[in-house]
C-alpha cells in the first residue's frame, strides 16, 4: 500500500537519493540545487506538492514538486494564471501502479484551487529542466495521455573555451564586469531593456549576496547597453547552466546567459562580442567547459564554437481537472 504525505524538507536527503537512483547519469542532483530550487522557492504550491511512500517500509518511492506564482515580484505578477510542475518522479520498481497519476492529479487539483489557466512541465521559477528530454518519448505520450501538449524544442549548448579567449576590442563600447555601486543602475537598465524572468533573476542575484561578478555589462559612454550573465562554482547561486558540475568530474564548469543588447543598439555584432567577453572573462577563471542552457539560438551560439548538448520539448496544458 501507498501512503501519501506532504512534502517536507525533513525528506531532502530521500529526495535526492530517489533522484539519483533513477537520473544520476543524465542530471545528478546535489542536495544544495534542490533545497535552493525546491524548497526555497516562494513560489512553491504546498498543497500540491506530494510524497508516495511504501506503506511497508517507508520509503519515499515517489513524488512530485508543483509551484504557482506567489510573490508579488512584476515577473511573477505577469505569470498570473500559469502554474508549474517543477518535478514529477517514480521510482522504476514502483512505476505502472498509477503512482505518478496519483501525483499528478493531486498537483493538478491544487494548482486548479489555486485559479491557474495553464500548467508548463518545467520552467518554473528556479526550473531544473524547461521541458521534457527530447528523447523521452516514453515520457511524452504519459503526459500527452494527460492532456499536456507538446510546443517548440529548446536546447542545452556546450562548448570547450580557447586558451587564447581574450576580451574584445570596439572604439565605442567598452566590456567589463559590473560593480556592486552600479546595481541600482543596472537593475534599472535590466528593468527597462529586459523586463520579465531575467530581470527577476537578476534581482533574486543580489538579494542572496551577489556582488557584480556574475555580469559582464557592455558600456557606451556612460551608458550600460548590454549584459552577459558568467556563473561558476564560486557564484551566490547554483545557475542553471552550472546544474551538471557533477558530470564534467575535475574539469571546471561555468555558464553563460542569459544575455542580450538593448534593443537600440542591436545591428552592431554587441551580441557577440559580448558571449566572446563572457568567455574571456570565464577562461580567465580557469573554466575550461561552458554551457549555454534553455535557448533556441543555436545558429547564434554556434559562430562562437557551441554546440548542441541537450534538448527539450516544451509542454503545457490547460487545466480541466475540477477541484475535490
Amino acid at each position: 500500500m501507498i501512503h501519501w504525505t506532504p512534502l517536507e524538507r525533513t525528506d531532502l536527503s530521500s529526495l535526492v537519493a530517489l533522484w539519483n537512483r533513477e537520473l544520476s547519469d543524465r542530471f545528478p542532483m546535489r542536495e544544495a540545487l534542490f533545497a535552493q530550487n525546491s524548497f526555497d522557492d516562494p513560489n512553491v504550491c504546498w498543497p500540491g506538492s506530494w510524497v508516495a511512500r511504501d506503506g511497508d517500509r517507508g520509503d519515499i518511492v515517489g513524488f512530485v514538486v508543483a509551484k504557482a506564482p506567489q510573490e508579488a515580484e512584476p515577473y511573477i505578477e505577469a505569470n498570473r494564471g500559469t502554474a508549474w510542475i517543477q518535478v514529477l518522479l517514480v521510482d522504476r520498481r514502483y512505476r505502472c501502479r498509477g503512482i505518478g497519476s496519483e501525483l499528478l492529479l493531486r498537483a493538478e487539483r491544487a494548482l486548479f484551487a489555486h485559479e491557474a489557466e495553464r500548467i508548463s512541465l518545467g520552467r518554473d521559477p528556479w526550473h531544473f529542466f524547461p521541458g521534457i528530454p527530447v528523447e523521452d518519448g516514453g515520457l511524452k505520450r504519459w503526459f500527452e495521455a494527460r492532456g499536456y501538449v507538446g510546443g517548440d524544442d529548446v536546447y542545452d549548448m556546450h562548448c570547450v573555451l580557447r586558451d587564447d579567449a581574450v576580451m574584445p576590442k570596439l572604439p565605442e563600447v567598452a566590456f567589463r564586469l559590473l560593480a556592486l555601486k552600479e546595481k541600482d543602475s543596472f537593475l534599472a537598465f535590466m528593468r527597462r531593456s529586459f523586463p520579465g524572468r531575467w530581470t527577476y533573476e537578476a534581482v533574486k542575484y543580489f538579494e542572496r549576496g551577489g556582488t557584480g561578478r556574475e555580469f559582464v555589462v557592455a558600456v557606451k559612454g556612460d551608458r550600460i547597453i548590454g549584459f552577459c550573465r558568467v556563473n561558476d562554482a564560486s557564484s551566490p547561486l547554483i545557475a542553471q547552466n552550472t546544474y551538471w558540475t557533477p558530470l564534467f568530474d575535475d574539469d571546471a564548469l561555468g555558464g553563460i546567459g542569459p544575455l542580450g543588447i538593448d534593443s537600440a543598439e542591436r545591428g552592431h555584432g554587441y551580441g557577440l562580442a559580448i558571449v566572446q567577453a563572457g568567455m574571456a572573462v570565464l577562461r580567465g577563471r580557469g573554466i575550461k567547459h561552458v554551457i549555454i542552457d534553455w535557448t533556441g539560438l543555436v545558429d547564434f551560439y554556434g559562430k562562437m564554437g557551441c554546440k548542441v548538448w541537450k534538448g527539450y520539448t516544451i509542454y503545457q496544458k490547460g487545466v480541466q481537472i475540477k477541484p475535490c
